[in-house]
């Protein structure tokens, strides 16, 4: 579909990669955004409509879903990284990862699936990661929030197919947000990503891969995970 004259909701809008996603969205002729973050007064772009949104709140989303009822296009970017293992983690932080990074989204599809039913169909983009495909020592629970994240966008995929709605999954490596901060390997732009994202929605994509990193580990899926785990930490070393 087309970006020019849609009417679009963007999660974690007010920075990193969904900041990027509005102003990409005002470049490209969007007729409105709503800009939704758990601090709407921390949105400062101009032209778009803040919303105060936690996605954790099933209250605060449904208050969302009924001011934006002329929603075409639900951009799910917003997300947290606690850096929690899964065995020895606090069990709360993995918790509190996992209602952000995939009920987050799941509520948010749910609550919007029907106005975009009632809208034509539209388009759902959920910003996933590599990490949905393998994972680090540390990064266990960001790793299976993602996991659920990258089957959540395939599931809804195919349930809202009838209805004419595009899902499309966001996978990347290191992204140059405040997220990656301090991480010492090759990291692509909040705007590359948002580029590459929407143009999906545009060509009707299914997947996006967003950088080299998540085209490596996609094309190691098919091997052993001994071997795939092999290869992923001679990459990392290598970088």
């Amino acid at each position: 579909m087309e970006l020019k004259g849609a009417v679009v909701l963007v999660t974690g809008a007010n920075r990193g990669i969904g900041a990027a996603f509005v102003e990409q969205l005002k470049a490209r002729g969007a007729a409105k955004i709503y800009a939704a973050a758990r601090d709407a007064s921390s949105v400062t772009a101009d032209g778009v409509e803040p919303i105060a949104l936690d996605v954790t709140d099933p209250v605060q989303i449904t208050a969302a879903a009924r001011i934006g009822g002329d929603v075409q296009i639900l951009i799910n970017n917003a997300g947290i990284s606690t850096g929690t293992s899964l065995v020895a983690g606090d069990e709360m932080t993995i918790r509190r990862e996992m209602e952000t990074n995939f009920y987050g989204p799941l509520l948010m599809t749910r609550a919007f699936a029907p106005i975009l039913r009632g809208n034509g169909g539209g388009a759902i983009l959920n910003v996933v990661s590599a990490l949905s495909w393998f994972t680090t020592p540390g990064a266990g629970a960001y790793a299976a929030s993602k996991a659920a994240a990258w089957m959540l966008t395939d599931s809804t995929r195919l349930e809202l197919a009838s209805q004419g709605t595009h899902v499309v999954g966001v996978h990347m490596g290191l992204v140059d947000t405040d997220m990656a901060k301090g991480v010492p390997a090759p990291k692509i732009s909040p705007a590359e990503l948002a580029a590459a994202s929407l143009d999906a929605i545009e060509s009707g994509a299914q997947e996006v891969l967003g950088d080299e990193w998540a085209t490596f580990v996609k094309a190691g899926l098919a091997l052993n995970p001994a071997e795939r785990y092999a290869q992923i930490a001679s990459a990392l070393t290598a970088a």
